[in-house]
């Protein structure tokens, strides 16, 4: 499906990035990974400037070109009591000034059919308490995605993804953790992994500037006090 194709993937050491690296992989992909973990990919924090230059010109040395893009590297989480200036920034610098900067940096060596895939979070338009550097991040990163669908019209497919709550263990759930999900279950990594492949396969040429929230259908459910089962304590 993708054989002689280049996939960079941030963030793809563990969890879903590294699902998604995985079936680029089985598909037939060159994939390129970056995360701050150590292991057999590119090492660095996609915070830094420096690195993000260092792992572009790594990618372009080794493939000439970029054909998908995954931002996938998750922003610190702190919130407003305890979120320091520094935590806020770089949280800000992981989530949203990395996926700009690499996009930017692998402007001129984009392939024909390239598509970028933002992975973003149903925090993006819901909250809870003590979340405000990862919600403003994953915020950030959904609305930059129509913007570089705008900017980038003709040249490079431009989409996101918002998970819900996703176990990377694949732990099964059952009793109210499943149930509250109109979908019965908990997600996992492959449920994302899956639409990434498709938002940068040809059977996705016509969307473009697109979120899809994947969440078992949490954010469409109206919860009330006392109504359907749902108390507040």
């Amino acid at each position: 499906m993708f054989q002689g194709k280049t996939a960079v993937i941030t963030g793809g050491a563990q969890g879903i990035g590294r699902c998604i690296a995985e079936e680029f992989r089985k598909n037939g992909a060159d994939v390129f990974v970056i995360d701050i973990r150590p292991g057999d990919h590119f090492e660095g924090d996609i915070g830094d400037r420096d690195t993000l230059e260092r792992f572009a010109a790594h990618v372009i040395d080794k493939a000439g070109k970029v054909d998908y893009l995954i931002n996938n590297a998750k922003p610190l989480t702190r919130g407003i009591e305890d979120c320091s200036w520094e935590e806020f920034r770089s949280a800000l610098d992981v989530g949203v000034t990395a996926p700009f900067y690499l996009t930017k940096l692998f402007l001129p060596y984009f392939a024909p059919g390239a598509a970028i895939v933002n992975i973003s979070s149903s925090r993006d338009r819901m909250s809870q308490p003590g979340t405000e550097s990862y919600t403003a991040a994953k915020g950030g990163i959904a609305a930059l995605t129509h913007a570089l669908a705008a900017s980038l019209a003709g040249r490079v497919r431009v989409n996101s993804i918002s998970p819900g709550w996703i176990d990377t263990a694949y732990t099964v759930y059952e009793g109210p953790d499943a149930y509250q999900h109109s979908a019965g279950r908990v997600g996992n990594p492959m449920d994302i992994a899956h639409m990434a492949l498709f938002l940068c396969s040809d059977k996705a040429g016509f969307i473009t500037g697109e979120n899809v929230c994947i969440d078992g259908g949490m954010t469409k459910m109206m919860v009330y006090h006392n109504d359907y089962g749902w108390t507040l304590k």
